[in-house]
């Protein structure tokens, strides 16, 4: 057998050799990571690319190279589709493949999948339309709409969820979580595509954020960078899937950064404000206001031997104001 690599020294060739046989070898003792035989494998780049064409679907005029006018919308939104269509099915096939289907069946459920998928598109929008509203009204640093539509993370990564949360509703395998783990990928913000989230829905600064599959958040909810929505305990593993491991958040709820919200049966009432690195583990009524103690802080001059603990309103050189913290916001 003639390899690519090809010495003329004998020895090297023995070595690439060796090394060739070594890693082949490891294929077939590993074989939870590898996919040799597969068949139709789910390409990453083709999900990445249906991702970059929703988003120029989605929001017409702000992606894409082609200037939109109201001549050639239809031709372009056709052609646009045209191309989805087709590729989605491609990909949610192979997505099923696994399964004991005929592949001509597999196809045929893919293809409904596909456009049942791109017929959720106009109600996405208009959820997306009040998200945002809710960034621009929730953030004085904007601008205006356009600049949370272009260069927002955190709304990237809700539009990338809320289309993939649709592809998870309809049961279809690893492609919504590939969407979602992309956008997490590029902006540190992980969302769970089994996540139902309501309507003004606003992430500000959003690094950081956590929100797993069981997730239930309401309408007119904020939360900062750092918050984690997450489980309780997974020492369960896969015994525990299908059940409702993650808390729900009710209606016109902030919650600051930091803050830790655990627990499926861990349900936060309408109109709570959560404080900074709060770590909440059980439910809390509806229109409380809930903050950690004000820590002491340990404060140290260079010219001194002594440390010397107080509190963060008893502060060494710092004026008061500006120490004292009622642990909201960011």
């Amino acid at each position: 057998m003639v390899y690519f690599y090809n010495s003329k020294n004998a020895g090297v060739n023995a070595i690439f050799k060796q090394l060739v046989s070594n890693i082949t070898t490891s294929y077939h003792e590993n074989p939870i990571i590898e996919n040799i035989k597969g068949k139709h494998p789910i390409n990453k780049s083709s999900v990445i690319e249906i991702i970059d064409k929703l988003q120029i679907l989605t929001f017409p005029g702000y992606f894409g190279q082609k200037r939109l006018n109201a001549d050639t919308l239809e031709y372009s939104v056709g052609e646009l589709l045209e191309d989805l269509a087709y590729n989605l099915k491609n990909q949610i096939s192979h997505a099923f493949y696994p399964d004991d289907e005929s592949v001509e069946s597999t196809d045929k459920k893919a293809e409904e999948i596909a456009f049942n998928f791109l017929n959720k598109v106009p109600q996405v929008r208009q959820v997306l339309a009040t998200d945002v509203a809710a960034f621009y009204d929730g953030d004085p640093a904007a601008h205006n709409t356009d600049e949370v539509i272009l260069s927002y993370p955190g709304f990237y990564a809700l539009t990338v969820n809320r289309l993939a949360h649709e592809l998870y509703l309809m049961d279809v395998p690893m492609i919504p979580r590939m969407m979602t783990e992309h956008a997490h990928s590029l902006t540190g913000i992980d969302i769970n595509p089994g996540a139902t989230i309501g309507h003004h829905f606003f992430m500000d600064h959003g690094t950081g954020i956590v929100v797993g599959e069981t997730t239930v958040i309401g309408n007119h909810v904020k939360i900062y960078q750092g918050v984690t929505l997450g489980a309780l305990s997974l020492r369960g593993g896969q015994s525990l899937k299908g059940t409702k491991r993650h808390p729900t958040i009710e209606d016109h709820v902030t919650i600051y950064a930091g803050a830790s919200i655990l627990g499926g049966e861990t349900v936060i009432g309408e109109g709570v404000v959560i404080g900074s690195n709060a770590f909440i583990v059980n439910s809390v009524d509806e229109g409380t206001k809930v903050s950690i103690k004000e820590p002491n802080l340990l404060y140290k001059r260079y010219d001194q031997q002594v440390d010397k603990k107080v509190s963060s309103s008893e502060t060494i050189g710092v004026k008061p104001t500006m120490a004292k913290s009622n642990n909201f916001g960011s």
